[in-house]
């Protein structure tokens, strides 16, 4: 299963991942961080459905975003990606 993570601080709450998620899983959250920011999230219940594609974390212009895709045995990784089970993007 692929995961996202948010740097909560970092967000500023510009939206664009929610518009490229092809899964549509990531939404404005009810939190704010620090500077008062409202952040997103990804919907409760809706992780299982990331497909670790990364979009979010290339488009986002703060790098607050980090994609943990699972890699299944005897698939190959590309160049620059560690070997092992899980591989991480950052945008």
């Amino acid at each position: 299963m692929s995961r996202v993570v948010f740097l909560k601080e970092r967000c500023k709450g510009c939206l664009l991942c929610t518009q490229v998620c092809p899964k549509g899983i990531i939404a404005l959250s009810g939190e704010m961080n620090q500077q008062g920011y409202k952040i997103v999230e990804v919907a409760p219940g809706k992780m299982e459905q990331c497909t670790g594609c990364a979009s979010c974390a290339m488009i986002c212009p703060d790098t607050v975003i980090t994609v943990y895709k699972t890699v299944k045995p005897g698939q190959p990784v590309k160049p620059g990606e560690p070997g092992e089970e899980v591989a991480r993007v950052n945008g």
